[in-house]
């Protein structure tokens, strides 16, 4: 187990390279979940990410013989653990080869090529590239640095832990996300030496909930498969020695739903004009759909920033819809002259915002004096969709709700 001094060592180890991140007090989101609301913007650190702590407090650790056989380190990350590693060797003198699968966003492959590592793309997911990051540094004698598996990366992240008892001494809970479980281990570690009030609260999404079921079973469960947008918690299993650890400090592991992860995006965009990846949202969405129990201070954990911008347009829409702010219906009208402008000028007598309009005359429900309406709509939230719909059926209007 990771002790409280270990953890003092990793921050006197990597205080030269990191950004002690702020807390911050959010009055827009403190209304939105009932409580008050904090953020610790981990974000905004280098990389975009936590990574970069425990990456470095391994890999400048590593004795100089170490160096001298293999003047390499080998990860293997669709993300923000290979830009920490990318970093944290290029700081430390040290080549880094870092293995992506063929399907990392571009963003994510540049950035770490430009913090000074050869990337190999292999595979069609991170196993791939984990199994061959092994060969690699099997056969070059290389030093393979792992995402959470190594006592020094949980108590470089558990810096984390030390920031938050001095920064956030008011909170009476922290929601940390789960994905492997380095993090949490390592912020709840601290937190229980440091600052035994402070409750911490893994937060899982529900489409790669592995911690669960393991501090269930009291051992690693591996998931058959993975179904989630946060990308950087996607992990099929949490490790023996991270599961120790939660099952010691740990208060609680909940999950949330694709649709609370990207409503937290949105609210953090638009409330706290934050860019936060959906891994890192993982902690607000927790607290705002009222899953991290406790009425005083709340504070989430934002881990990380690192989004692809193609991406995020996607979240973003997926968010909106998810709050009710997107309405997309389906109208079928008559095929005659002025059946457009009557539908038209009732929604503007709706003061509605029009996003989009197609207009179809073919279609296999179709009458043949029949056109096809398919009406996007800015709304404020669910009761004010389903009021427009009721509205434009007591109009006459034949309306079927796409989403």
């Amino acid at each position: 187990m990771v002790t409280l001094e270990e953890i003092r060592q990793a921050r006197e180890q990597i205080t030269p390279v990191i950004r002690a991140t702020p807390v911050t007090r959010s009055a827009s989101l403190s209304q939105a979940a009932g409580r008050p609301v904090l953020l610790k913007q981990e974000h905004l650190q280098r990389t975009g990410s936590f990574k970069i702590r425990g990456a470095y407090n391994l890999i400048s650790r590593l004795p100089a013989g170490d160096r001298g056989r293999a003047p390499e380190v080998v990860a293997a990350s669709a993300g923000n653990h290979a830009q920490g590693v990318a970093l944290a060797a290029t700081l430390c003198g040290l080549s880094s080869t870092i293995f992506m699968p063929c399907a990392a966003s571009l963003p994510k492959v540049e950035a770490t090529r430009s913090y000074g590592a050869t990337v190999r793309l292999v595979g069609a997911v991170v196993d791939d590239a984990i199994d061959a990051a092994r060969e690699y540094a099997e056969a070059q004698r290389a030093v393979m640095v792992p995402p959470f598996d190594h006592p020094l990366v949980i108590a470089g992240q558990g810096t984390i832990g030390l920031e938050l008892a001095e920064q956030a001494a008011e909170a009476e809970v922290v929601a940390v996300p789960v994905g492997g479980g380095g993090l949490v281990a390592g912020v709840a570690a601290a937190l229980a030496h440091a600052q035994r009030s402070l409750k911490v609260v893994g937060v899982e999404a529900a489409g790669a909930a592995a911690m669960l079921p393991s501090v269930k079973a009291g051992r690693p469960v591996v998931l058959a498969e993975l179904a989630t947008m946060a990308d950087g918690i996607a992990v099929r299993s949490p490790s023996e020695l991270t599961l120790q650890h939660v099952l010691a400090y740990v208060d609680d592991i909940v999950t949330v739903t694709e649709e609370e992860i990207s409503q937290a995006i949105v609210l953090l965009l638009e409330r706290s004009k934050a860019v936060v990846e959906p891994a890192g949202a993982v902690g607000l969405a927790a607290i705002l759909a009222g899953r991290v129990g406790g009425r005083g201070p709340a504070l989430a954990l934002l881990s990380g920033g690192n989004v692809d911008p193609l991406l995020l347009g996607r979240l973003i829409d997926h968010g909106l819809s998810s709050a009710g702010r997107y309405l997309l219906l389906r109208i079928v009208l008559g095929d005659r002259p002025g059946a457009l402008a009557a539908l038209t000028t009732e929604v503007a007598r709706m003061n509605l915002n029009v996003l989009s309009v197609e207009h179809h005359r073919s279609g296999l429900s179709l009458g043949i004096d029949e056109v096809e309406v398919m009406l996007t709509l800015e709304t404020r939230d669910p009761a004010h969709r389903e009021e427009i719909v009721d509205q434009l059926r007591a109009k006459g209007f034949r309306v079927d709700l796409v989403r």
